[in-house]
């Protein structure tokens, strides 16, 4: 019955953004009425903004022109400008030699996931320039010349792919409650914005498209850009529940928080723009499900034949897997020709590669030439000031976490388990002086949890959670960690929390696994409203119960192991019933997260979007007074940064003496844990 049990956090969650989408789509499908979709178009506007988060303010966008290559029948000027200070854009513009009225309409082409950027896209530019179409080319965020964490050593990326280069940055922007996605889309505005301040340019016949990650940009900017006319995302569209039943969320400029629990879709990106003319160019072997497309496309065409403009819309599909035809090539040449007012002849032309022509730094990389901002320092100033508001609130309310708890019950989308079931006993391993049993118990949703109990021969009525991103059976054998508390006269109970040991973590890693963790699996949680953290809080506070109540421990303890301590923190926050805990190996903060360039991935899954700034993991431990806390192996003696997370927590428990309910172990001094567990269960 449960021979699916590791992708059980996968199924859980898709089963909740299947929930919503069938929502979604039930209240679209109802819309009769032109008035109807025109309410939903401006509903839409209003939620994609409030999702993306705010853009910055307009600023000088300060444009250089590197260099100027003359080419037959156009010209490359290559340049670099700014769509925030310092954050420096790498451009190509093409220009045809010959402009009718002196003018043309211009075409802004975004990049897939090319390590190159858009040199790897010189045939579709050349021929759209031929073609008598200004176009500007741009690179992407972490490709071409404008790698985030580039390599001076390998002169790379220290990234195998352009989507790790994404989502190692977006995570840490989704924490800030920001999107990724704003970044690529205010880079878009901004290029816009360029392509305007061109005499060369008119600014009413203004097209966009890309394909693969530049289709996602395309549909990205074009939603939030009216100024452009016509859109044209290649492989790309599908939709949220087919993209689900297959490949699953992808990477970090793709998604915004909540945005499915939202009830929103990808169909929703072509829908706010209507009646303006749009084509969905796909293939019928795409990685992005060919089915969802068509269902996309299905039903943004009720929208354009409410507006009585059936021909703006439309879609064009190849037989090919996920890449670009000669077919789809000549249709999207053939729809800017029509619909941006540049008639002409649309067959596709073989070009050659212009190999150096479009580099523009002097260097080939922003980070060895200008040196300017990155997603990183951008969103540490973000950081820098939203702490700086949680500081005030931790000054003016101190010993107040009321406000700050129910923040995080809310963000973290912790769900209080309704009912504590009957756990189903599974076999039973006798051990000298105690036994060690099986068992599962239902979790918050159809899956199991599986756990160890570990119960002396003499019991006391005192228990302990046991936590471990390894699974139950860390710690549990032998003359482990485990014993070492039974013999104390403890019941132990260790479970394997969804997406750990027995259950998970699961064959989905997405595009962007990094250290072994699936970054793509927290924005699975993120969609939908919720956090694998704070799915992971309810189950602990359903064994905390079970403890109670099944097996008649009147005190229960908890300790958890590195990137399980959120879990515990949140756990023990929420609910009353865990007396105690101890934290081993801690990332201290979800601040220290933010502001460290190489952040450790394993503790990202156990994380809180749009946390900083509102709480953070040491409020939580100091919402714990006067409950007895132990941080131990976490931090440094030295470091300012873990002295100043850990101040939020002794500005609290001076009320009482440190060494009696907190203790601090720092990595380095930490010999014999089991000495420190003797003060902690103490009195």
């Amino acid at each position: 019955m449960f021979s699916d049990a590791p992708n059980s956090l996968y199924h859980h969650l898709a089963g909740q953004a299947y929930t919503f989408l069938k929502k979604r789509g039930n209240k679209v499908a109802s819309i009769r009425s032109l008035d109807e979709w025109k309410g939903r178009q401006q509903w839409l506007r209003q939620e994609l903004k409030r999702m993306a988060g705010p853009f910055p303010e307009r600023t000088p966008l300060n444009p250089v022109v590197i260099k100027v290559i003359q080419k037959d029948g156009y010209r490359i000027e290559n340049i670099i400008y700014e769509s925030q200070p310092r954050f420096y854009i790498t451009a190509s513009l093409f220009i045809p030699a010959v402009l009718k009225n002196g003018k043309a309409p211009a075409i802004l082409y975004c990049s897939g996931h090319s390590e190159n950027g858009y040199r790897a896209y010189q045939g579709v530019l050349v021929n759209l320039v031929r073609k008598g179409f200004i176009v500007l080319a741009f690179d992407p965020l972490g490709q071409g010349e404008r790698l985030q964490y580039f390599d001076p050593a390998t002169g790379r990326s220290r990234f195998q792919y352009p989507s790790y280069e994404h989502s190692y940055a977006g995570a840490q922007v989704f924490l800030t409650g920001r999107s990724l996605a704003a970044y690529f889309i205010w880079d878009g505005i901004r290029s816009v914005d360029y392509l305007l301040s061109r005499k060369e340019v008119d600014g009413n016949r203004i097209g966009i498209t890309g394909r693969s990650g530049g289709g996602t940009q395309s549909a990205l900017i074009a939603a939030f850009d009216e100024r452009i006319k016509a859109a044209a995302p290649e492989n790309y569209f599908t939709n949220f529940t087919r993209l689900y039943e297959s490949m699953g969320p992808q990477d970090a400029e793709q998604n915004f928080v909540g945005a499915i629990a939202g009830e929103l879709d990808m169909a929703d990106l072509l829908l706010v723009r209507a009646p303006k003319p749009a084509l969905m160019i796909t293939t019928s072997r795409d990685m992005f499900p060919v089915q969802g497309a068509i269902e996309t496309a299905r039903e943004v065409s009720r929208l354009y034949r409410a507006y009585g403009r059936d021909s703006a819309f439309y879609c064009v599909s190849d037989d090919a897997p996920h890449a670009s035809t000669k077919k789809n090539r000549e249709a999207m040449y053939a729809f800017f020709q029509k619909y941006l007012d540049n008639p002409g002849d649309s067959a596709d032309e073989p070009v050659e590669p212009l190999k150096e022509d479009l580099r523009v730094t002097k260097t080939g990389q922003l980070y060895t030439s200008l040196k300017g901002a990155t997603v990183f320092s951008l969103n540490q100033s973000t950081a820098e000031a939203q702490m700086r508001s949680l500081e005030n609130k931790r000054k003016c309310e101190p010993g107040n976490f009321t406000e700050r708890i129910r923040s995080a019950r809310i963000l973290s989308g912790y769900r209080p388990p309704a009912e504590t079931d009957t756990p189903v006993f599974i076999g039973r391993v006798q051990r000298q002086g105690y036994v060690m049993e099986k068992y599962f118990v239902k979790g918050e949703g159809t899956y199991v949890i599986p756990y160890l109990l570990l119960k002396p021969d003499a019991t006391t009525g005192r228990a302990l959670i046991c936590l471990s991103p390894e699974g139950k059976t860390h710690g549990a054998e032998k003359g482990g960690v485990m014993e070492w508390f039974v013999r104390q006269g403890f019941t132990v109970l260790a479970p394997d929390l969804i997406g750990t040991g027995e259950m998970g973590p699961g064959i989905f890693k997405g595009d962007s696994y990094i250290d072994s963790i699936s970054y793509n699996s927290w924005f699975s949680s993120l969609l939908i409203g919720r956090s694998i953290v704070g799915i992971r809080a309810g189950d602990v506070v359903k064994l905390t119960a079970l403890l109670k109540t099944a097996y008649n421990n009147n005190t229960v303890y908890g300790l958890a192991e590195g990137a399980m301590a959120p879990v515990l923190l949140h756990a023990a926050a929420f609910d009353q019933h865990i007396r105690r805990v101890a934290l081993t190996g801690a990332c201290s903060s979800y601040r220290a997260m933010v502001m460290s360039s190489d952040y450790d991935p394993r503790f990202l899954q156990n994380a809180v979007a749009g946390s900083i700034g509102v709480y953070d993991l040491p409020d939580l431990a100091a919402s714990l007074f006067p409950r007895k806390l132990l941080l131990a192996g976490t931090g440094a003696a030295d470091d300012p940064a873990f002295e100043q997370d850990i101040s939020v927590i002794k500005a609290v428990y001076k009320k009482a003496s440190s060494s009696r309910l907190f203790r601090v172990v720092p990595g380095e001094r930490i010999a014999d844990q089991k000495k420190v567990f003797s003060w902690w269960i103490g009195d």
